[in-house]
């Protein structure tokens, strides 16, 4: 019988033998400590911090403890890289409900990231595995993005790179893409040092696999060059003067509007500013004005105080409003967008689609009551989810409307789009969230939706920070947080649209056949292997 010795890239794919004694012990611990921080150093990458550059090495780390472990090994080493991500990334969803929420949000993200984990595990034996596994990887946040309560897409990697040189990539294909490009050349980056290594060490290297893994480090780098012709901030269809009121709150938390219609006044009184401004030629006179989600804290169908206060606002700035409140109709709680013209009064309204569970919509209400009657008694009604895109006609611009929490799903920015919005606007509500990075990650969120759909973004909150973001995704101008003010600014209106709001889906959709085409092709290798080994 002839013996034949593995390759070294056999040997590269088992597991680590075990050491003896204490030494033995700590290095058992290596992979489990690296694939930790390496989900710290992901999460440093992200806003309000610049360094988006930061992805790449963390998953060329990941690469590294997962590359040829076991399925039960890459589970764990997975779900530590989960938790070191997301632990410090969704602190602020503690900030006002104490850590029990918190830490139950990040334990059930983390399963995703832990499965992920698993599919990178086993598509590492692949030829061109870094392919393989980038979209894995956007496989999983296709999953999280839809479950459970309808999905969390908060953390998407494409979600941290708002400053990177990949950000034109989401004129491609939006988030999928561009956050397959930035995992592909971490994993890329990795490869090409072990192909080094592996070099020094045997002085030969397949060139096949030299070839793929360079290739994942350069395309998406030159991909995301070549995309830049696709970024333009340069008017198609005329201008707009548009007008952001953030008028601050009296206090941050959950009782941001504990005092009628303080919130309301608060804006009508920035209002009255803005328009004492415009008659002293200080600034321009907007075609439209917009105001926060929530800025009307009570009903004003229901209440003609309220009523009055936000026609008393639109009269003296002489131009139509976006007025966010809560609206009880037919039994039914509403988080709505309402257009109230100076002259005839509301005349559009938006209701809010992608609602927040936990947050709008509690699920398992009769578990969560009995873990603490507290977070019922916050949530004591559901709000109903609306059923149109919101576009609504302003001074004869389409302005596209996404509230708050809805901006991070693909979806529901991109349907405002096709409905022939030429710019978009994200009222928001981050009082609850005191001075948490919150506000700036949902910040970088919209910044990646201007590029990825080429319009203006305009994100007017009541506390800040609101900003004015052009089709490339600068921004222009910002307010600080928990201060009253106003943004004035001419903006760029565009009707052409992207590869991305053309594709919408299909490259996700795409990405998720990929990595199940990768995943059934190790699985079906190994059973192969282990029935030649037993025959």
């Amino acid at each position: 019988m002839t013996v034949t010795a593995p390759s070294v890239d056999q040997q590269d794919q088992r597991e680590p033998r075990p050491a003896s004694g204490a030494r033995g012990r700590l290095l058992r611990l290596v992979p489990a400590a690296a694939s930790a921080l390496c989900g710290v150093l992901l999460y440093v990458s992200f806003p309000p911090r610049t360094l988006w550059w930061l992805a790449l090495p963390a998953f060329a780390g990941f690469g590294w403890v997962l590359r040829g472990r076991s399925w039960k090994a890459a589970l764990g080493l997975g779900y530590l890289f989960g938790l070191g991500f997301l632990l410090p990334l969704l602190v602020w969803t503690g900030v006002e409900v104490g850590p029990g929420p918190w830490l139950a949000l990040v334990a059930i993200e983390a399963l995703f990231v832990a499965l992920v984990g698993v599919g990178v595990a086993a598509v590492s034996r692949l030829p061109a595995w870094p392919v393989w596994a980038a979209a894995v990887w956007v496989a999983g946040e296709a999953a999280r993005a839809r479950a459970p309560f309808g999905g969390f897409p908060w953390g998407k990697i494409a979600f941290g790179q708002a400053d990177g040189v990949f950000l034109p990539l989401a004129a491609v294909g939006g988030t999928p893409v561009l956050g397959f490009a930035v995992v592909l050349c971490g994993f890329g980056l990795y490869e090409a040092g072990r192909l080094i290594a592996e070099r020094r060490r045997t002085r030969s290297v397949r060139r096949a696999a030299a070839a793929a893994a360079l290739l994942s480090v350069a395309v998406p780098v030159a991909g995301a060059f070549a995309a830049r012709a696709l970024v333009s901030d340069a008017a198609e269809d005329g201008t707009a003067t548009v007008a952001l009121v953030q008028g601050n709150v009296p206090r941050s938390g959950l009782e941001f509007n504990a005092q009628r219609r303080a919130v309301l006044d608060y804006h009508a009184r920035e209002t009255h500013k803005l328009a004492a401004a415009i008659k002293a030629g200080r600034v321009p006179r907007p075609d439209y004005v917009l105001w926060p989600e929530n800025s009307s804290d009570i009903d004003p169908f229901a209440y003609p105080d309220a009523a009055a206060v936000i026609e008393q606002a639109a009269e003296d700035v002489g131009v139509p409003v976006s007025v966010g409140g809560v609206v009880e109709r037919d039994g039914r709680l509403l988080n709505e967008q309402i257009l109230w013209d100076p002259v005839k009064g509301p005349t559009q309204t938006y209701d809010k689609r992608q609602i927040q569970p936990f947050g709008e919509f509690l699920p398992l209400r009769s578990l969560v009551g009995a873990i603490n009657e507290d977070w019922t008694a916050m949530a004591h009604q559901d709000f109903s989810r609306g059923g149109k895109p919101g576009v609504f006609t302003m001074d004869g611009t389409k302005v596209g409307l996404a509230t708050c929490y809805e901006a991070a799903f693909d979806w529901a920015v991109r349907d405002t789009v096709t409905h022939g919005a030429e710019m978009i606007s994200v009222p928001s509500n981050n009082a609850t969230f005191d001075r948490s990075e919150m506000t700036y990650q949902q910040l970088a969120m919209s910044r990646i939706r201007a590029v990825e759909h080429s319009r203006t973004v305009t994100v007017p909150v009541t506390s800040g920070v609101s900003a004015i973001i052009m089709p490339d995704g600068k921004i222009t101008q910002r307010t600080g947080m928990f201060v009253p003010a106003y943004l004035v600014q001419k903006v760029p209106l565009r009707s052409s649209t992207t590869p991305a709001t053309e594709l919408g889906v299909l490259p996700e959709i795409a990405l998720v056949l990929v990595a199940a085409g990768g995943i059934g092709w190790a699985v079906g290798s190994g059973l192969r292997a282990r029935r030649a080994g037993d025959a």
